[in-house]
């Protein structure tokens, strides 16, 4: 470097540049590392569930979670907090996954109307 102030500015220019792109570099990286976490413990959680459930009692609890997600993943959590504390002798069926749905759902409200 000779020293000219038009070098000194591109010197300058490239290092910021070089900054920045470590940044965004560690930043992705980040976001990466969080993804794999939550891949792997979204594969640890339907690893229990293939292990405590049959094929029905699977395809039921899918179709809840796709009607009612929020309900679904309720019972997912309740399943494997049952499991990982050795409270499930063998696997659930489809009549063990009715009643764990009957006890978890909430209170529905009925409505009569009359007509006059």
């Amino acid at each position: 470097m000779s020293g000219s102030p038009d070098e000194e500015k591109l010197e300058e220019l490239r290092q910021k540049k070089m900054e920045q792109l470590q940044d965004r570099a560690e930043s992705q990286q980040g976001e990466a590392g969080q993804e794999a976490a939550k891949q792997q413990a979204e594969a640890q959680k339907k690893a229990v569930l293939r292990q405590h459930l049959t094929d029905e009692a699977r395809k039921r609890l899918n179709t809840v979670k796709m009607s009612k997600p929020q309900f679904g993943e309720q019972v997912e959590r309740q399943v494997i907090s049952l499991a990982r504390s050795g409270r499930i002798q063998g696997k659930i069926d489809d009549e063990k996954m009715k009643q764990l749905l009957k006890e978890l759902k909430p209170d529905s409200q009925s409505f009569d109307i009359q007509r006059r």
